[in-house]
């Protein structure tokens, strides 16, 4: 594998391509030769153009190679856009030995002119950066979104508060005590998979406000706790927005008011199986321009009429997913289809 690898630097390099993009998965097999690392050094058009750059890396693997390519980069590559860092920071690492990788990171970070999205995801939940993030400082007008994957809390972190810009975060698998640095006021958060502490998410809703305009609070085996008080500071706080993800929510009046109230709502998704049997009322109470609809359990005549007589309320309406595997009767399809386009729900999915 490294002697293919080798080879194909060396056949861009003598080529004089310019390269885009770059996504180097490092493992015990990979080993570049010198005269790659000084080929690359001579050729600065190589990746004068490198846009998005993605390493991933395996405990066994020569951290000098990694090193000095990303010494390279950090000299020829200046107009990275999106940085992820995937599996760099194991707690069994010998700091010392890793000591010129992250300082090599480091320098490639600072050397960007305008890096607008930076990703890392930890591996087994570190604490410690070794000053990656807070290199980040370089970047605090240009970055525009950030994923934190799988993190523990750290001091670095705390850089985000002056990050004026950032537009997007995503956190992922972290802890509640990394949420709270979510100083920012941005317009797109994710927070998936991770103890959701209600009271600080409020925090944040509160500060966002208005300019909170898509939203995915996703968890995956626990309900949500106090989430009366999480509806009213929706409603209180975030009218604004227009996407809307929330999983293991209940009915409740305060749910049905809070869609009433989101007026430039185009996309809501709220995952629990109780929530089956009220969506006529759901359908009865939103005033919000939805122009997707995905919706289980349609095959029954107070659903379908619902449906309809939304349909009749809201023309931007265009289409409506359901399960595939979903035996609609021909009936259902017709009187449905005369006011909406059904489809299979994958083809309607949209992200936060």
């Amino acid at each position: 594998m490294y002697h293919l690898v080798n080879l194909l630097f060396k056949l861009f390099i003598e080529s004089s391509a310019t390269l885009y993009e770059l996504s180097l998965y490092f493992s015990e097999f990979h080993e570049l030769k010198p005269e790659i690392f000084y080929s690359l050094g001579q050729n600065e058009q190589f990746f004068s153009r490198l846009h998005h750059l993605s390493l991933d890396v395996m405990t066994d693997f020569n951290v000098e190679n990694l090193a000095a390519l990303l010494r390279v980069l950090a000299k020829n590559a200046t107009k990275i856009n999106t940085l992820e860092l995937k599996e760099f920071f194991y707690s069994d690492y010998e700091p010392q030995l890793y000591h010129s990788l992250f300082q090599a990171i480091i320098c490639t970070i600072k050397s960007q002119y305008q890096l607008r999205q930076f990703s890392v995801a930890g591996g087994d939940f570190p604490a410690n950066f070794h000053g990656i993030i807070s290199a980040l400082e370089s970047q605090k007008i240009s970055l525009q979104e950030v994923i934190i994957d799988s993190c523990c809390y750290s001091a670095e972190f705390e850089i985000l508060k002056s990050c004026k810009n950032l537009e997007t975060l995503r956190v992922r698998y972290c802890n509640t005590k990394l949420l709270k640095v979510l100083d920012c006021k941005i317009s797109s958060l994710e927070i998936s998979d991770c103890p959701i502490d209600v009271q600080t998410i409020i925090i944040i809703l509160k500060k966002t406000g208005t300019l909170l305009q898509r939203l995915k609070l996703e968890v995956s085996d626990d309900e949500i706790w106090e989430e009366s008080l999480l509806l009213e500071a929706l409603n209180s706080f975030c009218s604004n927005i227009t996407y809307l993800n929330i999983t293991n929510i209940g009915f409740s009046t305060q749910l049905i008011e809070l869609i009433g109230n989101l007026q430039n709502l185009q996309f809501l998704t709220l995952w629990d199986v109780w929530l089956n049997s009220y969506v006529d009322i759901l359908l009865n109470h939103c005033k919000a321009p939805l122009k997707k609809l995905l919706i289980d359990h349609l095959n029954n005549e107070k659903n379908s009429k619902a449906l309809i007589e939304f349909c009749m309320r809201n023309k931007a309406l265009s289409y409506v997913g359901v399960d595939r595997h979903l035996n609609l009767n021909d009936d259902f399809i017709k009187e449905v289809g005369a006011y909406v386009t059904l489809v299979s729900c994958e083809y309607i999915v949209v992200n936060c």
